[in-house]
């Protein structure tokens, strides 16, 4: 493990990368243990509210980002410097992201159905930047033999293509099946060779003129719904918390 460690992250200078994102995920956890808590009237944790004003933890989260990523790139990709650049600015991309609903909608949907797409931005950030991190790209390391280079470039190539196969999943109104696919090989391709949900860019561009397929599509989108809502439901709760009713 050390051996791995050094070779493919210390080496080619992605130790800043690995603390970012131990920062950002930690921090996320931990903000969203804090904000149950919160709501729950639990522990000595309470809202921040100057002159009666709620500061939500996105104004910090902002601030630390800035931070952390000027100074990560006046310090380059080794040293102390860029790792304490990497955490802050792991920690200013949890908080960010954590109330990305918040900023997308410009209103406090924190604990709404709306505010589930915040869990869902991070669980995909982190696994983007996981396959980052993890993916055998030779830069950066040196005298890779001939079988290493070409392991790495098969990996880096089944990436790609699982990567694309979840982005046609996407187009067809699947964003959790192609959140999914975009870390677990394969299993987007479900979505990308199934038929498109009613209003997804596919369905408004390929079925317009087939009605038939429209109609498939509904009934099918209806009957998925139905069965899988509740788990998926209940998933979310047990993540972000059970919005308000």
């Amino acid at each position: 493990m050390g051996q791995w460690l050094s070779r493919n992250i210390v080496e080619p200078g992605k130790l800043p990368l690995l603390l970012a994102l131990a920062a950002f995920v930690l921090t996320f956890l931990v903000t969203r243990v804090i904000t149950r808590l919160i709501r729950a009237g639990k522990g000595p944790f309470r809202n921040i509210s100057p002159g009666g004003m709620h500061v939500h933890h996105v104004v910090p989260g902002v601030v630390l980002t800035v931070i952390g990523g000027f100074g990560a790139v006046a310090s380059g990709r080794h040293g102390f410097g860029a790792m304490a650049a990497a955490v802050l600015f792991g920690t200013g991309a949890g908080l960010v992201l954590d109330e990305f609903a918040l900023v997308l909608h410009l209103d406090d949907v924190y604990w709404t159905e709306q505010g589930r797409k915040s869990v869902e931005l991070v669980v995909l950030t982190a696994a983007l930047v996981g396959l980052v991190l993890a993916g055998f790209l030779p830069f950066g390391v040196n005298e890779l033999t001939p079988e290493e280079l070409h392991d790495r470039g098969l990996v880096v190539v089944n990436v790609l293509i699982n990567f694309l196969i979840a982005l046609f999943a996407l187009a067809k109104g699947k964003p959790r099946i192609a959140l999914i696919g975009a870390v677990v090989p394969f299993v987007a391709l479900f979505g990308a060779v199934r038929l498109a949900r009613p209003g997804s860019p596919w369905a408004r561009r390929f079925y317009r003129n087939r009605p038939r397929a429209r109609r498939r599509a509904r009934v099918r989108a209806y009957r998925h719904d139905a069965r899988w809502e509740a788990v998926r439901n209940r998933i979310h709760d047990l993540l972000a918390g059970a919005p308000d009713r």
